[in-house]
């Protein structure tokens, strides 16, 4: 088959288009013949190489997917070869305590496809069953490939883990990026307040129609100068943030009393300052937050069906300009997701 693979960590330039061995499956696996596979930041962390977690090279990027059913193992009942199906990312044992929970990502075993095992970066994929998911017609492959990761994580990061409730005010910061769309959706259907910020006013156009309620320029305005004039001096009640230190002390300064900021991602860097006193005196939450689990995807699948959630593509690259996709997403050019199609 081809894929896009790279066999060691670096920059843009060491990801390689060419063949490599079909997967083969087990008897509790499906293999899917790829029609797109999403881009997410994962992708270029895992390219680059992360501190302490070896990946098995050469290795194939490629969180999430959708396609047709190549063949299954004797053991599968609910897709048989042909079915539309979507290639979820968390791969979890589904028997310990975390996962009889709904905590598929703190499974001791949990491993995400694409990172940890090849993904989807690739004419064909193996998964377990469990994760291979039927889908309708209503979308295009590449808009179902765009959902999953982004919106499990952030389902995960605003309900299960920030609590947010109807009524509440929450910041998202960079509400162009693919999780920031989630999010922005997510929390409006909610019944919350949003507030968003972006680079551009045509993205904060675009994070309007999603149903933001306010945008913040951040290279126009000062962010939580304004989060403070727009919410009465009060400050928001949940930040979502997933960048890291170049946003970090504006979402602690736009928290108000009883605050809870919930975070994801360390794009600009994986160290912040943190003022204790700032912290403790207004009896702010910080919470870590790590993909989801397959509930959670579930609930967010029916929103897509019911017509209360939209998939929100970009750009699409064909995959063998993975590339110049990886570029784009570096260039902080998108608003939603980028897609490559196999």
């Amino acid at each position: 088959m081809k894929a896009v693979y790279f066999d060691t960590h670096g920059g843009v330039d060491v990801l390689k288009y060419g063949d490599r061995p079909d997967p083969v499956i087990s008897d509790n696996e499906v293999l899917v013949r790829l029609k797109a596979a999403s881009i997410n930041h994962l992708d270029i962390w895992v390219r680059q190489g992360l501190p302490g977690i070896p990946i098995p090279l050469p290795h194939i990027l490629g969180n999430e997917g959708a396609g047709e059913v190549a063949a299954v193992g004797k053991n599968v009942k609910h897709v048989k070869p042909g079915d539309r199906v979507l290639v979820t990312p968390g791969l979890n044992c589904g028997e310990c305590t975390y996962c009889s929970a709904g905590w598929d990502s703190a499974c001791p075993q949990y491993k995400l496809t694409g990172f940890q095992v090849d993904g989807c970066y690739a004419e064909l994929v193996k998964a377990p069953a469990h994760n291979i998911l039927p889908i309708s017609k209503k979308f295009s492959f590449e808009e179902w490939a765009s959902i999953p990761l982004v919106f499990i994580t952030a389902y995960h990061m605003l309900f299960t883990r920030a609590g947010l409730k109807t009524g509440e005010t929450v910041l998202v910061q960079a509400g162009g990026s693919g999780i920031g769309i989630a999010a922005i959706q997510l929390a409006k259907q909610a019944g919350a307040r949003v507030i968003t910020t972006a680079g551009s006013d045509e993205k904060l156009a675009k994070a309007k129609s999603l149903g933001a309620d306010f945008g913040i320029n951040y290279k126009k305005e000062d962010t939580a100068k304004r989060v403070l004039d727009i919410t009465g001096g009060k400050g928001v009640d949940v930040v979502f943030e997933h960048i890291g230190p170049e946003t970090w002390d504006a979402s602690m300064k736009c928290l108000g009393k009883l605050g809870r900021l919930v975070t994801c991602g360390a794009t600009s860097g994986p160290k912040v300052e943190i003022d204790l006193r700032f912290l403790y005196m207004k009896q702010l939450t910080i919470l870590g937050s790590y993909m989801g689990g397959r509930r959670e995807l579930d609930k967010a699948l029916a929103l897509f069906e019911a017509g209360k959630l939209k998939p929100v593509v970009d750009k699409i690259f064909p995959l063998k300009d993975a590339r110049a996709a990886h570029e784009y997403m570096l260039d902080r050019k998108n608003f939603g997701k980028i897609v490559l199609t196999v």
